[in-house]
């Protein structure tokens, strides 16, 4: 049975990656402005560019039922069954358009990531995996399902300046984080976006700080993988993130780049480590 395993833009899977792993990804749309883009893992320079000018945030749209759809059935004229790992329903309603479509199909299969960026990129591994080992749609589905509680996502912002001007912080947190050099951290939760640990300090320092409080938290990792995802990060950034988490045994880590949806509410110099902490049972 050939299944197409699918994913939305904001998975912030490499082209490389995608491409090796005949990964299928539906984009979302970034307004700029009067500009419409399509998220992917260009984009963000041009985010940048355009907060610098206008002082504004860009705008992400929700993929509609119609072009969910359309996708879909797309990928059906090649594929005997899609299944789709959709952005947590706690950060978009797009997966509610994404159902819909899938219940108006045959063999179209969705499930809720309840994680972002390349938190989803491992569930969209694991599910290739699967796929290549013959299972099943309904039990890929069904093991997929069972390690989504399990993803580990996080991320240390430098500036809450993108925050700010999202109405996700006060001018005075804003103020007092930019003068005491104040890192947030933020976790994926439940599906949802939530702060956590505040760091203080260099970021190549922060990152040490963060990786090694994440991965003492989170020490039931499945090591055969792990993703170091970035909107824009120094080099000493990526690299005390490597370290740490080759020191703990990770087999392969991945660097890649924040696509448009992270890098418009969280802005530069934003790095997360992200891993399944199930042990790699299945």
């Amino acid at each position: 049975m050939k299944i197409a395993i699918s994913a939305e833009s904001t998975c912030d899977l490499s082209k490389q990656i995608i491409e090796e792993n005949d990964i299928k990804i539906i984009p979302y749309t970034i307004i700029l402005g009067d500009e419409e883009v399509l998220d992917d893992e260009n984009l963000p320079s041009k985010i940048f560019e355009f907060v610098s000018k206008t002082k504004k945030l860009p705008k992400t749209s929700a993929i509609n039922e119609m072009t969910y759809k359309e996708y879909f059935e797309g990928l059906l004229k090649n594929y005997d069954a899609v299944i789709h790992i959709a952005l947590s329903s706690g950060i978009s309603s797009s997966i509610n358009n994404a159902i819909r479509a899938s219940e108006e199909l045959k063999n179209v299969f969705v499930v809720d990531s309840k994680s972002l960026s390349t938190g989803i990129g491992l569930l969209v591994l694991y599910a290739k995996k699967l796929s290549l080992q013959g299972l099943v749609p309904e039990e890929i589905v069904e093991k997929v399902n069972a390690r989504v509680p399990f993803v580990q996502a996080s991320f240390v912002i430098e500036k809450l300046d993108y925050l700010y001007k999202g109405g996700r912080c006060n001018a005075l947190a804003l103020f007092g984080a930019n003068l005491l050099k104040i890192r947030p951290q933020i976790v994926l939760k439940d599906g949802f976006m939530k702060p956590a640990k505040k760091y203080r300090g260099a970021m190549d320092k922060v990152i040490q700080s963060y990786c090694a409080d994440t991965l003492l938290e989170f020490n039931n990792a499945d090591k055969s993988i792990a993703f170091v995802t970035h909107t824009t990060a120094t080099p000493e950034m990526v690299a005390a993130a490597k370290e740490s988490l080759k020191n703990a045994g990770f087999e392969n880590i991945v660097e890649t780049t924040a696509g448009g949806t992270i890098t418009s509410h969280c802005g530069e110099n934003v790095l997360g480590i992200l891993y399944i902490n199930d042990g790699g049972k299945e």
